[in-house]
């Protein structure tokens, strides 16, 4: 007798899909209501304005400054990265929301960026949140996902760990 295969997380990849229709089109919103370079557009004042800029790095703008072979290292990245956590979704019971839901994030935000890095060489970026007076580097909805699905991985396998028997 044959056990049924348990369900596994990999339906989670509709949230994925989800996000990267919303990266996408609040990033084509910002490339056709926004210029580049120009006065930020108060959202909150001292708090959020929207802000086009573009990245040719990754986060914080790390080797933006480098001559064009980052593109595609980060192209890569974001692919090898997806299909490893793909892989992890596929292994992880359907319940297990703890694990599914992060990582149906991070592999949002990495394809929504991979997405603008083959089609455009750069990423849109147009989010600017202030840290008091301090301005945080702008950001968009597919770094959003990345971070919090980061956040929720650490945070998830910190407090749902069950203690171990002595």
């Amino acid at each position: 007798m044959s056990e049924r295969p348990r369900p596994n997380a990999l339906s989670w990849l509709w949230l994925t899909l989800g996000l990267i229709v919303a990266d996408q089109l609040t990033k084509w919103w910002a490339l056709t209501a926004l210029q580049p370079a120009e006065t930020p557009h108060p959202v909150i004042p001292g708090i959020l304005n929207w802000t086009l800029t573009f990245n040719t790095g990754a986060a914080f703008s790390f080797l933006a400054d480098s001559a064009g072979w980052q593109r595609w290292f980060f192209a890569a990245l974001a692919v090898g990265i997806s299909g490893v956590l793909a892989t992890w979704l596929a292994r992880t019971p359907r319940r297990d929301w703890r694990t599914a839901l992060p990582l149906a994030l991070i592999i949002a935000g990495a394809l929504g960026n991979l997405i603008d890095r083959l089609h455009a060489a750069k990423v849109t970026d147009f989010i600017q949140v202030f840290l008091g007076s301090y301005p945080f580097p702008v950001f968009n909805v597919a770094d959003c996902a990345i971070s919090v699905g980061a956040a929720g991985l650490i945070v998830f396998s910190l407090f749902s760990a069950t203690p171990k028997k002595a």
